[in-house]
């Protein structure tokens, strides 16, 4: 079996409070490089067998269609989940 790894974050334009609550409270806990922090999504689709390129693009076409929401979010990423 293999895995499929699709990746979903919002749009650069919509606003992310969680992530925005993460980068407020990483200070507090030490940790003062970071100036930023977007919260995304992660789905991992498991298939029988190798993963052709059709699959990737069915993978492609779930993430577009079900996994995320056009309006607000960005598939960012459709790869092979490397064991």
């Amino acid at each position: 079996m293999a895995r499929i790894v699709v990746d979903v974050m919002l749009k650069p334009e919509i606003l992310d409070p969680q992530g925005k609550a993460i980068a407020n409270e990483l200070p507090r806990i030490g940790l003062n490089n970071f100036t930023d922090v977007r919260q995304g999504k992660r789905f991992e689709l498991t298939v029988e067998g190798e993963v052709t390129d059709a699959l990737l693009e069915e993978a492609r076409q779930a993430a577009e269609e079900l996994l995320s929401n056009p309006v607000i979010e960005d598939v960012v990423n459709v790869s092979v989940l490397e064991a």
